[in-house]
């Protein structure tokens, strides 16, 4: 059986990629990995009421859940993103009430959003990490020197639109950097480039952004180990 990696919840901003959705961003315990997730944005409001302590004057589904479960002694054990394919992320809640153990099948947001509220743990595998995962190198470079403001364990509801200002501090060239996604050339990069390109977005915090060069900077690589391998199709 694979180890399981603990996860902890960083944050949430909006997507850059899906227009109406967020990104959740899900940290490695004393580690280095950032691991963006997608999710919907009623998934995101409720992840963030978590986070800023928000307790809504009714219940909302996930809180239904969670005191239904109490009312009968079911207790979530971990929620646990065990794959990811076709880019989306699969997930198993583990519950128990003393006599037995079950395990169920959850959306990744709707098990995290349950676990920030049972107090459970969230694990994925290692295997994850490194599919979709990124390494947050520059942040530790930023800090050297003991600046504890920004602290990865600082957690809350983010998002990299609602200040104008830093809007207009961004220069034309962060604008063409926060485009290239967008762009099919982005393939044609040197090593070099995307590793610059990787620094840079996760300096400005855009994980989900970094994440998708991560996964052109991790073919290319592959492709110039392996110059005789074909590219893997997904």
């Amino acid at each position: 059986m694979e180890q399981r990696i603990r996860l902890k919840v960083l944050g949430l901003s909006y997507s850059q990629i899906q227009q109406g959705a967020y990104a959740l961003i899900l940290a490695q315990v004393n580690g280095p990995y950032r691991i963006p997730v997608v999710i919907g944005p009623a998934e995101a409001q409720s992840i963030a009421m978590t986070m800023e302590s928000i307790k809504p004057p009714r219940p909302m589904t996930h809180d239904l859940f969670v005191s239904f479960a109490h009312t009968f002694g079911v207790k979530l054990k971990e929620a646990f993103i065990y794959k990811f394919e076709d880019g989306i992320f699969s997930c198993e809640l583990t519950f128990t009430d003393g006599d037995r153990t079950v395990v169920i099948d959850s959306r990744t947001s709707d098990g995290i959003a349950i676990a920030m509220r049972t107090g459970s743990p969230i694990y994925t595998t290692q295997a994850i990490l490194d599919q979709t995962g990124f390494l947050l190198e520059v942040e530790e470079e930023n800090h050297e020197g003991g600046d504890d403001e920004e602290d990865d364990d600082d957690t809350g509801f983010e998002s990299y639109d609602d200040d104008d200002t830093d809007d207009e501090m961004l220069s034309e060239e962060a604008e063409e950097e926060s485009s290239y996604t967008r762009e099919p050339r982005l393939e044609n990069y040197a090593i070099e480039e995307l590793e610059r390109t990787i620094a840079r977005l996760t300096e400005r915090e855009e994980y989900e952004e970094a994440a998708r060069v991560m996964a052109i900077l991790k073919q290319k690589r592959m492709q110039r180990d392996n110059p005789t391998d074909q590219p893997a199709t997904e």
